[in-house]
């Protein structure tokens, strides 16, 4: 049995990944090794931010009280977690549940992609304008697979020249579904578009976050 320090809990629609727009429990665990400069979790970011502690049998049964069979695990970042594997390997025993992991980039995925019944992985990049690109780890994309996601949250329309740079040396987008989504107010996504357009990327797809558009973008809980 290990201990977890959940600082949101609830239900509502996935904003973004593979899954946008589906019905989905959120957990949401304390603490993260990032600081990128449009994070909008930073609250929950701290190692001392008020959480309820709660085992990973509690956070299973809490998930199937729901009747809602996606959970996405967020933070902070879920995987700096201690005993974060013993989490996954509860919901991995739950055949019935679909797990994704919202996962910053700058921690390894791989002991945690070869677990049975492993969850899916949307993996953040971070790019210059969040100032945490050099925490990223790039081995992280040997371990990806087709029911994961790379997410890149551009800040200005130049960085999506990083972002094909990044996709096309790791050759992502033969692995994975590859999403970019602007910095909430920083970036016109219509600009975003006119970029796809002109440099024929079919392989890459715009994701607006969908919970800011549909509550206040400050609102927790959604």
């Amino acid at each position: 049995m290990a201990i977890f320090h959940v600082v949101e809990k609830f239900v509502s629609i996935n904003g973004e990944g593979q899954s946008a727009g589906a019905l989905a429990v959120f957990i949401r665990l304390r603490g993260c090794n990032l600081s990128c400069s449009f994070c909008d979790t930073r609250w929950a970011c701290t190692d001392d931010a008020p959480s309820e502690e709660m085992t990973e049998q509690e956070i299973v049964n809490y998930v199937k009280s729901t009747g809602v069979t996606r959970v996405t695990l967020t933070g902070g970042e879920p995987l700096l977690a201690k005993d974060i594997k013993i989490l996954l390997e509860a919901f991995a025993a739950c055949k019935e549940i679909k797990l994704e992991i919202e996962t910053n980039g700058s921690i390894s995925i791989q002991d945690f992609a070869e677990i049975a019944n492993p969850p899916a992985f949307t993996l953040d990049y971070k790019l210059a304008g969040s100032g945490m690109e050099s925490h990223m780890d790039l081995s992280n994309f040997a371990y990806l697979k087709e029911k994961d996601t790379v997410k890149f949250v551009c800040s200005n329309v130049s960085e999506l020249d990083r972002v094909c740079e990044v996709v096309d040396t790791y050759h992502i987008s033969d692995k994975c579904r590859v999403l970019i989504s602007p910095v909430f107010g920083s970036i016109e996504p219509s600009d975003m578009v006119d970029y796809l357009i002109k440099h024929h990327r079919n392989d890459i797809r715009l994701q607006l976050q969908l919970h800011k558009f549909i509550w206040d973008p400050n609102k927790r809980g959604v």
